[in-house]
């Protein structure tokens, strides 16, 4: 199970590798990266490659999502018994009796304010 998880989880970064580089591809409305890649759009045209480059961002999107969710399925799962010593050795420093009582003589009373009568 942690094998898979490991896998799930590379993929995932790979993916979200591939999906940054082609946002900052996509040419906007300020020009972007895209501007510099104009001689490379003569081949497909620049209508073919920018609707490639946004259907590869929204495919690269649901793919991050999909696997996002898949992978919190193959987590690895907590232990419910304590993990090492230090855990062991704070719990048993635990008091059985609960929350300590403090005594009465310790308390200190603030008077409360009074409302002036109308």
């Amino acid at each position: 199970m942690q094998a898979l998880y490991i896998t799930i989880s590379v993929i995932i970064v790979i993916a979200s590798v591939l999906l940054t580089l082609i946002v900052l591809v996509q040419n906007s409305k300020g020009g972007g990266l895209a501007a510099n890649f104009a001689a490379g759009n003569t081949t497909f045209g620049v209508r073919q490659t920018a609707d490639f480059l946004e259907k590869a961002t929204w495919v690269l999107a649901a793919v991050v999502l999909v696997l996002c969710v898949v992978a919190t399925f193959f987590a690895p799962k907590a232990s419910k018994g304590p993990a090492n010593d230090i855990e062991n050795q704070i719990q048993q420093s635990v008091p059985a009796e609960g929350e300590p009582e403090f005594p009465a003589d310790n308390v200190i009373s603030i008077p409360a304010e009074e409302t002036p009568a109308e």
